[in-house]
């Protein structure tokens, strides 16, 4: 509104979005919320934590270290204003490697020309392999199937590719 005010005025503007004037002289004399004031000084008591620690530290960090340096905040308004403000954590974990390019070139005929169709059971069979995440580590999955009944013929579980 601000910005349009010199050219339009005030009235008509809060006519077309349905606003009382009173709103928005009111927004504009009223000082800024206690909860907005201390948001903001948190909000840079959080930027410097974050950047302290290399802009690794997620809101659990974060929160713990302004602990220990003595401002005492709720872990959820921490979460709150680091959203609000862009800054995430870095996470160490990553899924597992489960392809690994080869170096020359791939030399394996095509013998369906990927056209994934049986007239009958036990023409066609094909294979995946896929992993999960458990308490223990990574689990994973290999399963055969058949084409035609869409089937799994045969699977196995391990706790490594090998």
């Amino acid at each position: 509104m601000d910005a349009h005010k010199d050219r339009f005025g005030v009235e008509p503007i809060c006519t077309v979005l349905q606003v009382a004037p009173s709103t928005y002289y009111a927004a504009k004399t009223r000082p800024p919320s206690a909860r907005s004031v201390t948001d903001a000084a948190t909000t840079e008591v959080i930027k410097a934590v974050h950047e302290d620690n290399y802009g690794v530290y997620g809101p659990r960090k974060v929160h713990a270290e302004m602990v220990r340096r003595g401002h005492r905040v709720a872990r959820c308004t921490v979460e709150r204003l680091m959203a609000a403000t862009g800054l995430r954590g870095l996470s160490r974990a990553k899924g597992p490697r489960t392809t690994v390019p080869g170096t020359g070139p791939d030399t394996r005929p095509d013998l369906v020309q990927r056209k994934f169709r049986a007239t009958g059971p036990d023409q066609l069979w094909v294979a995946d392999i896929t992993y999960c995440r458990t308490f223990a580590g990574w689990v994973y999955a290999a399963f055969v199937v058949d084409v035609f009944s869409r089937r799994v013929v045969g699977w196995q579980l391990s706790t490594s590719l090998l």
